[in-house]
């Protein structure tokens, strides 16, 4: 397979406190500097507790946020980020709540014009064909695109928020969190469509989420973030069966499952560090029943452990639960 999507550096600063006239009171850095590539055709899913900066990540790639640091390629071709119109010709965003993130002021019908106009100039017979291809594709009847957005069910929205991706013809579709607000009957209908799209038009997802089983489920390799770093990455299967970092042993241990009594983890920290007085060395060392005086000196980097997942952790675990 071949690189589709590669990342360089790339970081997010927030200014907080920040006056008419003169510098911030303090900054925040979101996102720290993180490379990494997704290759053609591959699911990546990003997964990490709420604050890790998975949203902040994924509105960087498609030109929502502007980078601090780094650089974005898609094809070995670098974005600029003053682009919007090359952003969205290669890589599109479907959003968490489905209604909200489609104008209510507007018919379905023009949604989906708004990214075949301004981005391709189609003539109107043109994008009339373009529309009925893709309702189509994502099992919508050509009578819902005269109705409004507050007509749908979130299941229904979903698949218009899909298909307003697939009109740009990216290749690319960041997915923030695309099943969390939909009941549980719904969000397998949406993900088999997802698997079907990805299966017949060659695409290359990121799928962020915190629900782990969903992500294991439709994923070929996983990101763990925390505190915005990546702490682990590798095949889905090994990282959730067999975790290297103790944050995503965390996770993993903290997921609910039928038939097994909600625990807590005792004794350490379990909030996010402040980001207004991020700690030294490892972000991840109060909560972390393995930390030692070497966690608090320098963040660890990622390192490629023997079975190929890497892991950014001064005493990775042996590789069981």
């Amino acid at each position: 397979m071949t690189t589709a999507l590669k990342l360089t550096n790339l970081s997010k600063v927030f200014e907080v406190g920040k006056r008419m006239f003169g510098p911030a009171k303090a900054l925040v850095r979101a996102v720290q500097p993180t490379s990494l590539s997704v290759e053609h055709g591959e699911t990546l899913g990003i997964v990490g507790e709420s604050g890790c900066g998975k949203s902040t990540f994924a509105r960087m790639l498609v030109g929502l946020l502007p980078a601090s640091t780094g650089e974005i390629e898609i094809d070995g071709e670098p974005l600029d980020n003053a682009d919007p119109a090359l952003f969205g010709k290669r890589i599109q965003y479907v959003f968490q709540d489905p209604i909200s993130s489609l104008n209510p002021r507007k018919t379905i019908r023009q949604i989906m014009e708004g990214p075949l106009k301004h981005l391709h100039g189609m003539a109107h017979a043109a994008r009339t064909e373009r529309i009925r291809e893709i309702f189509a594709a994502v099992n919508l009847r050509e009578e819902f695109l005269d109705r409004y957005p507050h007509e749908f069910s979130g299941g229904q929205a979903q698949r218009i928020g899909i298909a307003r991706a697939l009109a740009a013809d990216a290749r690319i579709l960041i997915l923030d969190e695309p099943v969390s607000a939909l009941d549980v009957s719904v969000q397998a209908q949406v993900l088999n469509l997802l698997a079907d799209l990805k299966e017949k038009l060659g695409l290359t997802y990121l799928f962020i989420s915190h629900d782990l089983a969903v992500v294991e489920a439709v994923s070929d390799r996983v990101a763990v973030l925390y505190f915005g770093s990546v702490v682990e990455i590798g095949p889905a299967d090994q990282v959730f069966a067999h975790p290297k970092h103790p944050y995503t042993k965390l996770l993993a241990e903290s997921a609910p499952v039928v038939g097994r009594a909600l625990t807590a983890p005792e004794g350490r920290e379990t909030e996010l560090p402040d980001p207004l007085n991020p700690p030294n060395g490892c972000a991840f060392k109060a909560r972390c029943a393995f930390a030692s005086k070497e966690c608090g000196l320098e963040p660890p980097r990622l390192e490629q452990q023997s079975d190929g997942v890497w892991t950014a952790c001064y005493h990775p675990l042996s590789g069981s639960k």
